[in-house]
């Protein structure tokens, strides 16, 4: 039952990023309305010259950036531990968060929150290098209008599957509180899993962003067939 719980978050979270897709067949997700708007942002950067776009792509950039070093933070708090582990056994005993761990339980679950924050930060640093490609594609677009659909469809793609990989990072920080939960119960990780699926589900298909960005995409959908 410990290894389990142990192992529960990660499994959520790739069945989380494997099943959402599936999902996304019958109703479009917040991710695949953003990557609509993504398109519209490309196929408007070609009209334009002006500093925006790098504006836009920096900002995105420097959020990525910043998860990705707290990452690797994280991973070396995680690796102190593991050289503390008497300490943080002791710990745990004193704030009465230690239900019955042994040493290895412990140092096990410290290896899963170890896999949780080092695919985090492939993720990010994935989703970062993607970014850095798609504002070299944005320098590069020709505005004298010859820039073809093929090449704006190509352009936003590789900014959805940045964002994608940027989305998957943050969904491992959102996992990794249900492994912090771990050390006060099993159950309370398995819950705090199950939770946390629920509330990415919420946030995706159901929320309030949602049905603002699901209304702007129909709005402007309409726009453009009054102007065709």
């Amino acid at each position: 039952m410990t290894l389990f719980a142990t192992l529960f978050p990660l499994l959520c979270w790739f069945v989380y990023n494997y099943g959402v897709p599936l999902l996304e067949r019958r109703r479009p997700s917040l991710s695949v309305i953003m990557s609509m708007q993504r398109r519209r942002w490309v196929a408007n950067a070609v009209k334009r010259e002006s500093p925006l776009d790098a504006i836009l792509s920096g900002n995105l950039m420097g959020s990525v950036s910043f998860l990705a070093s707290t990452s690797v933070l994280l991973v070396l708090a995680i690796f102190t531990a593991f050289g503390n582990l008497g300490a943080l056994m002791e710990t745990l005993s004193t704030v009465g968060l230690r239900p019955g761990y042994t040493v290895a339980d412990v140092q096990i679950h410290l290896f899963a929150m170890l896999a949780v924050f080092v695919l985090s930060f492939f993720a990010f640093t994935l989703a970062l290098r993607q970014f850095n490609h798609f504002c070299i594609m944005i320098g590069a677009i020709d505005h004298s209008g010859h820039t073809t659909e093929a090449e704006i469809d190509a352009i936003a793609q590789l900014n959805a599957l940045a964002a994608r990989n940027f989305n998957n990072g943050i969904r491992g920080y959102y996992f990794s509180v249900a492994t912090v939960a771990w050390f006060a119960s099993e159950w309370l990780a398995i819950a705090a899993s199950l939770v946390t699926v629920g509330f990415l589900v919420h946030r995706e298909f159901f929320s309030s962003a949602h049905r603002v960005a699901a209304s702007v995409a129909v709005l402007a959908s309409r726009r453009e067939k009054e102007q065709a």
